[in-house]
Order: C-alpha cells, then sequence, then structure tokens
C-alpha cells in the first residue's frame, strides 16, 4: 500500500540486542521487494532497535522527523479538526468507539463532527496509554466515544462548527447514498433469489457484512471473495463494525442482497424493517462456519443441472386392450427395475418412437412401484397406446444435480 501511495519507508529493524542479530541478512532480504538500503545506493532508511533495551529509539525518531522536514509535512493547530479512522468497534457498555489520527488541527471535547453518513459529539478521548485527554494535536490516535453509529475504518472524520451545520453535512451524504443504492435492481427474498440469479448474464451474490469489529468485518470479507468461479460471482458490497441498523437492511433492500451479522444482532427496529421488506440476516459467531454457509447458498443459487440415469430395460412380449384403460403391454424386464412413473424411451428396430412416462404398473394381480430384472409385469403408457409386442422400453429417471462453483 505504501508503495502504490508513493510513501517513503523507515524499516525499524527489532531485536537488535541479540547476539546473532544481522542487519545485513533483514536489508538483503527486503531488498528484495525493492526496500534497498540508502547506504547501497537506494532510498530506504533501516535503523536497528529494540523493544527490550529501547536500544535506537531515538534514531527512529530522529529518522522519521527528518522524513518529515524532508516532505514538508505541516499541520496547523489552531483550526477544526481533520483526521481519518483507524479502527472501530462497537463497545456494550460504551456504545460505537473509533480510534482516530487527527491529521490537521485540534480535536477537543464537546467538538461536534461528521464521520461518513452520521453525526457525533466528542464526550472522551483516551490516548495510546490508555489516559484520558481533553484534545489531541495533529499526528495524534486517539479513540473517540460520542459517534452515533459505529464508523467505517478508513472514514474521514471532520469537525464542524456546530450541531446544525454537522447534521447537514450528514444528511446530503445520507441523500446521496440512497440515490446510489436505488441504481440497483429490484429488491431480492430467499424465495427469489434462486430465480433473480438465474435470469442474470452474470450471476452474482451479494452481501452486507457487520461485525463486532472492522478486523472481523474485513476477514470475513476477504475470506468470502476467495469463493469465486465463472459460474457465481461474490459481492461484498458493504462491510463494517456494528449492530445491524435501518440503513444497513434499506440497503440490502435496494441492492437485492442479504445480510451477514457476524457476533452481531440486529436493533428492534432494523429486524421489524427486515421482516417487513423479507431481508434475509444471517447471524454467525464461528467465521469458518459463515464461510461454509455462504458457499453452500451461492451453490444453491446456481441451476441445477438435470441428467438422465438409464435404470432399467423392458421387452414387451404381448399387448393387452383393456376397454376404458387402454393399451397394456406385458414386459419382461431384462435388466435393471422398471418403476412406475418413471421416464420411458419407446424403441421399435432401434427407432425411437415416443417418450412419456409409465403411468402404471402391476406384478400378477397387484399395483406395485417396481419390478426388478428378471421378473414379468404389466405396464402402460402416459398418453401411449400404439405399442406393440417386441418394442423395446428403455426407462430412466431424471436426477439433478448440484452445480460446483
Amino acid at each position: 500500500h505504501a508503495k502504490e501511495a508513493n510513501v517513503p519507508i523507515i524499516v525499524a529493524v527489532n531485536k537488535m540486542d541479540l547476539p546473532n542479530a544481522s542487519m545485513d541478512k533483514v536489508k538483503a532480504a527486503l531488498s528484495e521487494h525493492g526496500l534497498t538500503p540508502e547506504e547501497w545506493g537506494g532510498d530506504t532508511q533501516y535503523i536497528g532497535v529494540s523493544a527490550l533495551t529501547k536500544q535506537g529509539i531515538n534514531d527512529l525518531l530522529e529518522a522519521i522527523i527528518l522524513q518529515a522536514e524532508m516532505l514538508e509535512l505541516k499541520a496547523n493547530p489552531n483550526r477544526e479538526a481533520i483526521g481519518i479512522v483507524l479502527e472501530a468497534s462497537l463497545d456494550q457498555g460504551r456504545g460505537p468507539i473509533g480510534t482516530v489520527l487527527v491529521q490537521n488541527g485540534t480535536l477537543k471535547i464537546g467538538d461536534y463532527f461528521v464521520c461518513g453518513l452520521s453525526v457525533g459529539k466528542v464526550r472522551a478521548m483516551v490516548n495510546d496509554l490508555g489516559q484520558r485527554v481533553t484534545k489531541a494535536l495533529p499526528s495524534t490516535p486517539v479513540e473517540v466515544l460520542g459517534f452515533e453509529k459505529t464508523p467505517e475504518a478508513g472514514e474521514s472524520f471532520n469537525v464542524m462548527l456546530d450541531e446544525k451545520e454537522a447534521k447537514a453535512i450528514a444528511d446530503k451524504r445520507v441523500q446521496l447514498k440512497q440515490q446510489e443504492a436505488l441504481k440497483a435492481n429490484v429488491k431480492v427474498t430467499l424465495e427469489n433469489l434462486y430465480e433473480k440469479i438465474a435470469s442474470d448474464a452474470m450471476k452474482e451474490f451479494k452481501v452486507i457484512i457487520k461485525a463486532d469489529v472492522q478486523g472481523s468485518a474485513e476477514a470475513l470479507r476477504d475470506a468470502l471473495n476467495k469463493i469465486q468461479s465463472d459460474k457465481i460471482r461474490f459481492v461484498s458490497i458493504y462491510s463494517a463494525s456494528g449492530a445491524v441498523t435501518e440503513s444497513d437492511v434499506n440497503l440490502a433492500h435496494a441492492s437485492n442482497a442479504i445480510i451477514i451479522a457476524y457476533r452481531v444482532r440486529p436493533s428492534g427496529k432494523a429486524r421489524e424493517l427486515a421482516e417487513k421488506l423479507a431481508i434475509p440476516i444471517e447471524r454467525y459467531d464461528i467465521i469458518y462456519e459463515a464461510i461454509e454457509s455462504i458457499q453452500n447458498a451461492m451453490k444453491g443459487s446456481l441451476e441445477r443441472l438435470k441428467k438422465e440415469v438409464d435404470i432399467g430395460t423392458v421387452e414387451v412380449r404381448d399387448v393387452f386392450h383393456v376397454p376404458k384403460v387402454g393399451t397394456i403391454a406385458g414386459c419382461y424386464v431384462t435388466s435393471g427395475k422398471i418403476e412406475r412413473n418413471a421416464g420411458v424411451r419407446v424403441m421399435r428396430d432401434n427407432v425411437l418412437i415416443y417418450t412419456s412416462k409409465i403411468s402404471s404398473l402391476r406384478r400378477i394381480k397387484d399395483d406395485v412401484k417396481e419390478v426388478a430384472s428378471g421378473y414379468e409385469c404389466g405396464a402402460s403408457i402416459e398418453n401411449f397406446n400404439d405399442i406393440k409386442k417386441g418394442d423395446l422400453l428403455e426407462i430412466f429417471k431424471i436426477e439433478e444435480i448440484a452445480q460446483e462453483l
């Protein structure tokens, strides 16, 4: 990610207090990935450190400051704070919590902010040492309490002048999000999921992932993204931490998606809305169970293959015409078996005459479901009376086979 963003990299090599530590070995290995040391003609700084003895920590800080000066990285602490959410979670006691890295300005207790589609007010902040603080300067990461709902990692965090301005911006973002979501086709439920996927040229299985923490949501999304094939494609249209909300249900409704809730549960209103709109909410507490369940669901969404299976061969040895019943074939089962309601192909001189099914089957005087090889029986063929002595009946069944991904 750092390479793609053209961001300089400083390598801190830990455990340099150990007697067998080799900086050159690390440099040689990382050089293969483009991190060539400055002393070897590259532009990557390598600093040897020890987390145990604190060796090299000051050198590392100096290297970071030097790099920042070279890049002319500056921030103005005397303005409204701007930051980015690094991680988020839902705490049962404290509610939604977001770890925010302040990039510009100063974040203070009581500030109103906009983050994603929601507004909030900073009620408390905790620094990386677990201490409560009243303000956070640029480049400071802090846990922020006061979110309206759990934010998503990577979302921008902007402090506004007052609550009115914050709500106006959040409402505008919600409208834009809804307009974008409504561009999707028709809604989907578990009942019409098969029909919807079967009618699409490119089959897609869309889901919304909600988890207890953002890391779990990303891990589940990445694992499910590996379930791919040329027959169906998994699409995660949204993943975040926190309980399933009404907004998630509306997004699923507009996007033909189901909701996966990993270690979280829908709120009361979200559950009612999901029932009203027939939006499936699949709940899991173990990741591999979620993966297995979704994989089976994706397989079930594929149109099942139909395959004819030959189950027997029957020779017509006599023909009987019964009034009000029709033509009955006196048969001998030469191989396999004959079953009532099974499919039948009438062959005459190795030419297919008619295809239908066995409508009735009798053995001596009893109605039976099947007759095995080596036995005689009487059978009638649905909508076909032109059967003749010497005809050969091929008995078959139609089996449905689930396609593999």
